[in-house]
């Protein structure tokens, strides 16, 4: 346990830090800059990340002690905040990175960050499952209540660009890629395989909810097109699917503070961050929902390498 100055310390340096100014890196930049890593760019970019990691991780941690609705206080939220100022401490305290063998010490401090950043999300979750129940579920929503949403929104797409730019900086060491692959960036992705993985996901959803599962089958025309004839999202709910608040699921799992490896299904995230990571790679995510009959998701992606605008 920290004393008390030293905490006082830190919490004077985070929100130093939180007020600087963030760099965005286009995904074209990052392909670009790791298609032949050296020595040399290895060096830069660790020594980027060295001061534009403290700063993104800094916003969060001041984002998250400062909720509406008493959500700060919750004990999951407060676990995710003590993770963001550790992880903070603990790039703040890394020396300057000048050689390569501080380079490779700085990758490994990286990565175990972002393993301690891997259940942020169903732990937000859990956060913000006890916060619903306290509001009396989802049909009594308070007015400010979108103020939740948007921190939501704000908070995991930052996530999202803070493990990319981490998760690519560690991948960047990889001796052996695979063809076509620039750290995490796969220029010859296969539509149909993330469409597979996705529906075998899908399938074990379905079998842990209802004890079965329909067979599903992915065609390699671009261009085929078939019903999606699943009943639908209720017209009551069709407005709100995109928050975080709001589940058709009606006994979602428990989540708890001991539980790993949790599948996000049934709390209401699924939709909302789908849209962020689209978003968030310059596309966008729309449904359109006939309630007794079907739904469609329309999900719009960019040729990687189009934009040369700055990520989140």
């Amino acid at each position: 346990m920290a004393s008390e100055p030293v905490a006082r310390a830190v919490a004077e340096e985070v929100a130093r830090w939180g007020a600087m100014r963030q760099t965005g890196v286009s995904l074209r930049y990052m392909m670009e800059f790791g298609a032949r890593p050296t020595e040399r760019t290895l060096l830069l970019a660790a020594q980027f990340l060295h001061k534009e990691l403290p700063i993104r991780i800094a916003r969060r941690a001041l984002d998250l002690e400062s909720l509406p609705f008493g959500l700060s206080s919750k004990p999951a939220i407060l676990k995710v905040r003590d993770w963001y100022v550790d992880s903070f401490r603990d790039i703040r305290s890394f020396p300057e990175v000048r050689s390569k063998e501080d380079e490779l010490a700085f990758t490994q401090m990286i990565k175990m960050i972002r393993v301690r950043h891997t259940n942020v999300v169903p732990t937000i979750a859990l956060g913000v499952q006890q916060l619903k129940k306290d509001l009396g579920g989802s049909k009594a929503f308070p007015p400010g209540i979108d103020e939740i949403h948007q921190f939501l929104d704000r908070f995991y797409m930052s996530r999202i660009g803070i493990r990319m730019l981490i998760g690519q900086h560690v991948a960047l060491h990889d001796p052996d890629p695979e063809p076509g692959v620039i750290g995490l960036i796969n220029t010859k992705m296969s539509p149909m395989t993330v469409a597979r993985i996705a529906s075998e996901d899908a399938r074990a959803i379905c079998m842990r909810e209802y004890g079965s599962a329909p067979d599903v089958d992915i065609y390699g025309d671009p261009d085929f097109t078939f019903p999606d004839e699943g009943g639908g999202i209720p017209r009551s709910g069709l407005s709100r699917i995109f928050t975080y608040l709001y589940s058709t699921a009606e006994n979602p799992p428990d989540l708890d503070e001991h539980n790993e490896g949790v599948t996000m299904a049934g709390y209401g995230y699924g939709i909302p961050i789908s849209r962020l990571y689209a978003r968030y790679f310059g596309g966008d995510l729309q449904i359109i929902s006939m309630e007794g009959y079907g739904t469609d998701a329309y999900l719009h992606l960019s040729r990687l390498g189009d934009s040369e605008e700055p990520l989140p």
